[in-house]
């Protein structure tokens, strides 16, 4: 028999057992064994990938071949861990999912302190200690910082293989590895002595330059492994098996796999054996391990933001020093996580935001550290473009469409409690004033001198009419500028021919006062000067200006270009037409120049290095001549928060935000489905009106302008009307103040009249002032009243009006 325990196949040794029939064992003296096992433990974990750390580059090579066709798993192995090799390990991408150890207890615990000194121990249950020289139960577990999991064969193996039964003890790969060659030779012996005692045994002389093939020695190898196949079956106590795959005795080891927690004691949660499948003891459930993976995003309003101290206003970082980030796209990654369970690291690119193509064919941002495998998946306000599918892979999108809109100040309105007055210039106001004094006057006048007036022809109207003096006449004037009306009007025709010119005078400035107040209320209440970006684009007062190198830029800059290269085209089917082309002879070129005009006039308002820039200059201009073209959704955010601002137009150029994966990566299936769930629940709803939550526009002053006119703008008519009051309580005044005094003159004048009709030698001097008129024949004169001397007799004549003079409190005396 040929015995191999090399630890790759020896195919001179193979040939020569295939042309000589000599049977072929081979078996492992290393610690390939461990390594199938951490596979198999690996794989129920889902691991994907796991990096090795193995104690020299002969263990590297074992490792490699045992694992290589063998395992799903994908591995990265270095023999210790030196500082290059940490920094290999940090940077690279995809980061290792699972970190193992293999080596003795000193080198075992050697790198694992190494790793927590390079910050690599970071993850529960990440990192898998595998010691190979049954010495895991003398590790110092004060040194594991975090959940761990050890691997370890049984150290009653240690016994068997030695022969001890009682406190044995092994130590050693090369004491080891002689004790595992003498039980071999001794298990083959034991098999050998178990064969047909009729086998003959056969001698043959063979020349490993020159081999010769034999039949005698095919039936001695096939029973011979016969032999080890029942043996094993039969009893598994025996320290090897037999894998009939290899053609191998291997020693069958068990494993014992525990858990560490710190501050509990060890958990062993499986044991098995070399030839078993792996399995956990009886009422023994591990907690699920979750995948890892790194997304990118870049910082944008309000998808990925920097979170800052309420009270410092400084950017937050973790126990790590990283910054932490809050926003739309946080909150989304966080809800995936939760639904797909996994764990996350939020990486930002070093330049480039999102993502641009760079001129020899590379990305950068966003895109590209997806495309380089630093990041597994991009979380970010990323627009589906087909450049930038070309060399990632998107999902569903998340924000179904996003755009470019048009941002402006709105203009600060001068308030002023008499704006009512303003609707009308000064000069119309004085005339209406002077109409209404005229007016006025003109109707006294003519009360006066028409002979068809009440006051001049009495007899056609025998019942109290209205008497249009002065005072009387302008009060109509005035009163007919209301909806009440002026009263009675004048009999005359030729005043009442004045009164429906005037009436009519009324009615056209009325309706021409209520149609300017209405449409002047309405223009002051507009917010924005323009509505569309055709309209901004075709206006020179208002300014306007985008984010230097971002995609609306950009947008722009393609626009130009495109309508550059549409007129050249078109000038040179033009100038080249003949006869049969003379439809494209047209005299205006029939596509608009509009982008390229935008663009000058962005140019000359100089792009803004970032959009909070552009706010802040939108922001300063109070007369609204200055305008910030952005992302759409940047805008309305900053609109719902800032009560200065407002939006213009329709969103155009729009285009969907999605997540990105990695091309072919199997995560796009996973987070399609997780997607379209989150979509059921209606989350993403939500989360749109956490960001874009259009009840804060309430608390700003201005909210409630679109349901009516505010007191600012006719709180003059209020003003109006209590100055009248005021007016009105003044007059009072003046009214009680006046009659007192006159009737205080009336009581001194009655005293003087008694004084006289005592003294019949003083002639009267007093004129009486209160008297009643008496008309007669229908005549009436406004004569001047006349004194009566007291004792003469009185007789009204029959032709003029007299007077009898009145005493106070009803005292005629003769």
């Amino acid at each position: 028999m040929i015995i191999d325990l090399s630890w790759t196949p020896w195919n001179a040794v193979d040939q020569l057992c295939l042309d000589t029939g000599l049977p072929l064992v081979r078996s492992q003296l290393g610690s390939q064994s461990l390594m199938t096992a951490l596979d198999s433990y690996l794989e129920t974990r889902n691991a994907t990938d796991a990096a090795i750390l193995l104690e020299n580059e002969i263990e590297v090579d074992k490792t490699l071949y045992e694992l290589l066709g063998r395992s799903n798993i994908r591995v990265w192995v270095h023999a210790g861990l030196t500082r290059d090799s940490a920094r290999s390990l940090k940077t690279m991408r995809p980061e290792p999912s699972f970190y193992v150890i293999v080596g003795s207890n000193g080198f075992v615990m050697d790198t694992y302190r190494r790793a927590l000194k390079e910050k690599l121990v970071r993850r529960n249950y990440r990192w898998n200690l595998v010691f190979t020289d049954y010495s895991a139960g003398n590790v110092d577990m004060s040194q594991l910082v975090l959940p761990t999991v050890l691997l370890s064969i049984d150290q009653s193996e240690c016994c068997k293989i030695s022969g001890q039964r009682e406190e044995c003890s092994c130590s050693g790969d090369v004491q080891r590895t002689q004790h595992i060659i003498t039980s071999l030779l001794q298990y083959i012996t034991e098999v050998y002595s178990k064969l047909d005692h009729e086998l003959q045994y056969l001698t043959v002389k063979m020349d490993c330059q020159d081999a010769v093939g034999g039949t005698e020695l095919n039936v001695t190898r096939e029973r011979v492994y016969r032999q080890f196949a029942d043996d094993g079956d039969m009893s598994n106590d025996t320290l090897f098996y037999w894998n009939a795959e290899r053609t191998g005795l291997f020693l069958r080891s068990r494993f014992v796999l525990t858990i560490y927690k710190p501050d509990e004691d060890l958990q062993t949660v499986a044991t098995w054996s070399a030839d078993e499948e792996y399995r956990l003891l009886p009422g023994v459930v591990l907690e699920p391990l979750k995948m890892f993976f790194r997304i990118g995003t870049s910082t944008a309003v309000p998808w990925t933001l920097p979170k800052l101290d309420p009270v410092t206003g400084q950017h937050m970082t973790d126990e790590e020093n990283q910054p932490v980030y809050e926003g739309y796209c946080i909150d989304l990654i966080a809800k995936l996580a939760e639904t797909m369970n996994f764990d996350y690291d939020i990486v930002t690119p070093k330049t480039g935001g999102f993502g641009k193509k760079l001129p020899n064919g590379s990305w950068d941002g966003v895109v590209g550290d997806l495309m380089r495998g630093e990041t597994d998946i991009a979380v970010a306000a990323l627009t589906m473009t087909a450049e930038r599918e070309e060399v990632i892979d998107f999902v569903a999108p998340y924000f179904e469409q996003t755009g470019i809109l048009i941002a402006i100040r709105k203009p600060i309105r001068k308030t002023s409690l008499f704006k009512f007055m303003t609707v009308l210039r000064t000069e119309v106001w004085l005339s209406i004033v002077a109409a209404l004094l005229l007016t006025g006057f003109m109707i006294w006048l003519l009360d006066k001198y028409s002979p068809y007036s009440a006051r001049n022809n009495p007899d056609a109207y025998p019942y109290p009419c209205r008497e249009f003096t002065l005072k009387e006449s302008f009060w109509f004037a005035l009163t007919s500028f209301t909806p009440q009306g002026g009263g009675e009007a004048p009999k005359a025709l030729s005043g009442r021919t004045l009164v429906a010119a005037y009436w009519l005078f009324v009615v056209l400035m009325l309706a021409t006062f209520t149609a300017n107040l209405a449409a002047f209320l309405t223009v002051e209440r507009m917010q924005t000067p323009v509505s569309s970006l055709e309209q901004l684009a075709r206006q020179s007062r208002i300014n306007y200006t985008v984010v230097e190198g971002s995609t609306i830029h950009q947008y722009f800059i393609n626009m130009k270009f495109a309508e550059d290269t549409l007129y050249r085209v078109w000038k040179e089917i033009t100038l080249n037409a003949t006869s049969d082309q003379a439809q494209y002879r047209v005299w205006d070129y029939p596509i608009r120049e509009q982008y390229g005009h935008i663009l000058l006039a962005i140019n000359a308002s100089g792009p803004v290095p970032d959009a909070k820039t552009g706010f802040e200059q939108v922001n300063e201009h109070t007369d609204a001549d200055f305008a910030f073209i952005h992302d759409s959704a940047e805008i309305k955010y900053e609109v719902t928060r800032n009560c200065n601002l407002t939006e213009v137009g329709e969103v155009f150029a729009e285009q969907p935000y999605a997540i990105a994966v990695q091309q072919g990566s199997r995560l796009q299936e996973d987070l399609s489905r997780a997607l379209l769930e989150l979509q059921k629940e209606r989350f993403l709803e939500q989360l749109a009106s956490k960001y874009w939550n259009e009840s804060a526009r309430q608390a700003c002053p201005d909210a409630d302008e679109s349901e009516g006119i505010t007191l600012e703008s006719l709180g003059g008519v209020f003003i109006a009307t209590l100055f009248g009051l005021g007016l009105a309580m003044i007059t009072l005044a003046w009214e009680v103040f006046y009659y007192k005094r006159k009737e205080k003159n009336e009581v001194k004048a009655l005293d003087n009249i008694e004084k006289t009709a005592a003294d019949p030698q003083k002639k009267p001097v007093k004129k009486i002032d209160n008297f009643t008129k008496i008309r007669k024949r229908g005549k009436a004169d406004k004569s001047k009243g006349k004194s009566v001397t007291i004792g003469d007799s009185f007789k009204p004549a029959a032709d003029k009006i007299s007077y009898i003079s009145v005493y106070p409190k009803g005292d005629y005396r003769p």
